[in-house]
């Protein structure tokens, strides 16, 4: 089943779980994901990120709708941060059913402006559109963008920015990074102030940067109400770790020799992301 994020998320919103938005970047990855999700029978955002989107090219998403369309789990084309509207435009012509224009840098006013112009175009052809405010903080430099210093979403300002621009989702800036969070580092969400934007906002709350937090705060955050959590370096680590190892043995040549175990291995990752969200077996909602 192929959906926007609007309608893939309303379920979410009501059955207080998180659906997991996993960005990949070539059909191995795509298929290992959609094999993990249809096994968990959980609904599942297949994300992209434009320097992804730039590596695998547009004529990708195809065969990315053509394979969702025929699953039997609720699934999303999702561009990741997206950058201008033209960026957004194209993948909105490309086939995604669902885009964020990331403005979190842009002044409050200009954010929403450029947002309210992204929702009337893609609205227009039934395709969701996330929105973010607030910036989330990066860790090293192979992560998607981010900042030295993050800031935090206000609640009173989450709300007028939802009303105004229109978008369907929001992403939050509660105190997540990009990336991998290195040594010695913990990182720590202010769940406090998630409480007090969930009492603002109604539509789905997302929240980026999702991977390496502890488990017991992800999972505390899906209590309060978050809706969509991105993974991306968690299940990119598995799998390129996984292949370091295979290629130990120089003679390997073959893809289907060498990516096999690779795929296993973010498998065993994208499950255990999948039940922390609580998505496992809510494919049957839809």
């Amino acid at each position: 089943m192929l959906m926007n994020m609007k309608e893939l998320l309303k379920i979410a919103n009501e059955k207080n779980f998180a659906v997991p938005a996993f960005n990949i970047s070539s059909y191995a990855m795509f298929n290992g994901i959609m094999e993990a999700s249809e096994e968990a029978n959980a609904p599942v955002i297949i994300a992209i990120h434009p320097d992804e989107l730039s590596h695998v090219g547009t004529d990708f998403l195809a065969s990315l709708r053509m394979k969702a369309l025929q699953s039997n789990i609720p699934v999303c084309i999702h561009l990741d941060h997206g950058a201008s509207f033209e960026q957004v435009i194209v993948a909105i012509q490309s086939g995604f059913t669902s885009v964020m224009l990331d403005g979190s840098s842009l002044p409050f006013e200009e954010n929403i402006a450029v947002l309210k112009k992204v929702v009337e175009a893609a609205h227009a052809v039934d395709v969701s559109v996330e929105g973010e405010l607030g910036t989330i903080g990066s860790t090293d430099s192979q992560a998607e963008a981010g900042t030295e210093t993050i800031i935090y979403t206000d609640p009173e300002d989450a709300e007028k920015f939802v009303k105004e621009s229109g978008v369907d989702t929001l992403a939050i800036a509660i105190g997540t990074c990009h990336g991998i969070y290195p040594k010695g580092v913990k990182p720590e969400l202010k769940l406090d102030l998630l409480k007090k934007i969930k009492e603002k906002v109604t539509i789905p709350i997302v929240l980026h940067g999702g991977s390496s937090n502890p488990d017991k705060e992800i999972g505390e955050s899906v209590n309060l109400g978050v809706n969509k959590i991105n993974i991306s370096s968690d299940i990119k680590a598995a799998y390129y770790v996984k292949m370091r190892d295979v290629l130990q043995d120089e003679s390997l040549r073959e893809p289907n020799t060498i990516e096999p175990p690779c795929i296993a291995a973010m498998k065993e990752v994208a499950h255990h992301k999948i039940k922390l969200f609580q998505a496992d077996g809510k494919a049957s909602l839809y």
